[in-house]
């Protein structure tokens, strides 16, 4: 049996809080973790909303049913199953909608004009990660929220986009990352070189609110 792989066209969705504006002074792109959606992890970002901020949410392209064959619904990056083609698939899609948020905002992104934000929750994490190890972004911050680099990502001070600000996010009760893995993780970061800065909140794998307006007010210079 031989396998053949076809490049086809897909229809990709992406959510957005805020509007776009000669106001905007901060962009949010935010990825969901795995069985998630887009429309419903965009709600946890309901808390940081403001005038001059735009929040985008991107979806996974595969979505399923999360529990038999209906009901809830939720979305995923990748599998183990052709994971290298869904990895450029989802990067591809990244990108292009990078270049529709260029557009949106006249090419003023990144830096003092526009600042922009890239977080990724849990597997959105990994996807994060992969995008931007391969893109050359003008990402001023990169948070990993319950989330690391995958082991396929070598970051370290020569990788693309190692001049943004990384900041990495743990919960005290995350059933997926141990205190010990967290630390071995971390200390991989420190050996590479990478500067990083590291939140702690008391809860359990999930985007929390209180935790999410203090790293908006830091980066937002409130």
């Amino acid at each position: 049996m031989k396998q053949f792989n076809k490049i086809v066209q897909k229809t990709a969705r992406y959510f957005q809080l805020g509007e776009f504006s000669a106001e905007t002074k901060h962009v949010w792109l935010v990825c969901h973790g795995y069985g998630q959606l887009a429309s419903y992890f965009l709600k946890k970002f309901e808390c940081i909303a403001a005038p001059d901020t735009v929040i985008i949410a991107p979806e996974g392209l595969h979505r399923f049913y999360v529990d038999g064959t209906g009901g809830r619904v939720g979305a995923s990056w990748m599998t183990k199953e052709d994971r290298l083609d869904d990895i450029r698939d989802y990067i591809y899609f990244l990108d292009e909608l990078d270049v529709t948020i260029f557009a949106n905002l006249g090419g003023k992104l990144g830096g003092k004009e526009v600042s922009y934000h890239v977080l990724g929750f849990s597997q959105g994490g990994a996807t994060v990660a992969r995008w931007l190890a391969t893109s050359k972004l003008p990402v001023d911050t990169l948070i990993l929220w319950c989330a690391f680099f995958p082991p396929d990502v070598e970051w370290n001070t020569n990788s693309a986009g190692t001049q943004t600000q990384t900041h990495i996010v743990l919960a005290s009760d995350d059933v997926y990352i141990s205190e010990a893995d967290a630390e071995k993780q971390l200390q991989q970061l420190r050996d590479a070189g990478v500067s990083f800065t590291t939140h702690r909140f008391e809860g359990k794998h999930t985007v929390d609110a209180e935790m999410l307006k203090r790293l908006a007010a830091e980066l937002h210079g409130h």
